[in-house]
């Protein structure tokens, strides 16, 4: 959906993320995968592609490149060359991977040594409930203390739902990490995040006060991954987006890899929708409670945790995209300003203060 080109350079130079999914194919097939990965997957992109778009991100200013999937590391050979090449610019490159390939500590530390000396600077795993019925909860742990070991940042994702069985403390307290020195524990970082189905006409239960609230609708910025992340698909598309939804949401893939300078196309697409920019500044939630003031009949409070849940909402109810269609103008005043003060006054404002303390 795209209700309006805006002429003018609404957005400035900013700090963007290219994220690239060298396959869909995946060891795990979770339930309401966010990337709908699988053994079954097949599509995957050509070292030449991934190393084009990595030249063209550095040629524009990108500040970081993150490899995800699918299963990155089932490309292992174009990752690496991926990660060799982000790395002689100086880019900071992620991985996100399930550790299905750490099935002992030793065997971590050799996928580790091969991955860090290509460059790579920080490390994600995702595990949980899903995860663990096709990649033990171990091969993380062990994938964690190897990773600590080495002093090398580390992350883990959890899902989140009602009733979980897997959760940071029972990753905390796994038998393997109590090997790691607090100075090590100092490099893992463990959080949650709600585990969402791409339909958003399927709701899951959630730990009180995790599903959003006009309250809480309120209280939320601005989605962090639309404008900011381009991400290079296995099938060759590139979306304006982190990559969760980006294959059931066409209006969010953006250009081709058979594109001249796709990323650079991707970019001027994307920042030029009205609805893309709305998003951006003020965040899905924000613009499912708005359409529901204008159409009561809309009915979204308590039904959805993640923001990624609200975008598939908002741009597949009918009744939500009628609002926008009707009603999107109202809103351009008030998605300028919170541009203004997030692109210009904020900076300006810090960078000041920063100057004065010198």
């Amino acid at each position: 959906m795209k209700p309006a080109d805006t002429n003018a350079a609404l957005l400035p130079q900013r700090r963007r993320t290219l994220s690239i999914m060298p396959t869909f194919t995946c060891p795990a097939a979770c339930a309401d995968c966010g990337t709908l990965s699988s053994p079954r997957e097949r599509a995957h992109l050509d070292l030449d592609t991934v190393l084009a778009a990595i030249d063209e991100a550095r040629a524009l200013g990108f500040c970081n490149v993150v490899f995800t999937g699918g299963e990155a590391t089932l490309e292992w050979a174009t990752l690496l060359r991926g990660i060799e090449r982000a790395a002689s610019y100086r880019l900071p490159v992620r991985l996100v991977t399930n550790a299905h390939w750490a099935t002992s500590t030793a065997t971590a530390h050799d996928r580790l040594t091969a991955l860090m000396a290509a460059g790579l600077s920080e490390i994600n795993y995702s595990t949980g409930d899903e995860h663990i019925r096709y990649i033990p909860l171990e091969r993380v742990a062990h994938a964690c203390v190897a990773a600590c070991q080495r002093k090398l940042r580390t992350h883990v994702m959890m899902e989140l739902k009602d009733a979980c069985t897997v959760t940071p403390e029972s990753l905390q307290d796994h038998p393997l990490l109590q090997s790691l020195t607090p100075e090590q524990r100092a490099y893992l970082t463990i959080l949650s995040s709600p585990w969402m189905p791409l339909n958003h006409s399927t709701v899951y239960q959630y730990p009180q006060g995790a599903a959003c609230d006009v309250q809480a609708a309120a209280m939320r910025g601005g989605c962090t991954s639309v404008l900011k992340t381009y991400t290079l698909q296995a099938d060759g598309r590139v979306g304006a987006c982190c990559g969760l939804g980006l294959r059931v949401i066409p209006e969010l893939n953006v250009s081709t890899v058979d594109q001249a300078q796709c990323l650079q196309q991707a970019i001027s697409v994307a920042e030029q929708d009205f609805l893309k920019l709305w998003i951006h500044y003020q965040g899905p939630a924000k613009v499912v409670a708005w359409a529901a003031t204008h159409d009561p009949a809309i009915r979204w409070e308590g039904m959805y945790a993640h923001q990624c849940q609200m975008c598939q909402r908002l741009y597949h109810d009918d009744a939500i995209r009628n609002v926008i269609a009707s009603h999107w103008q109202e809103m351009i005043a008030e998605v300028m300003q919170a541009a203004w003060l997030d692109d210009v006054h904020i900076p300006e404002t810090l960078s000041q203060l920063l100057h004065e303390q010198d």
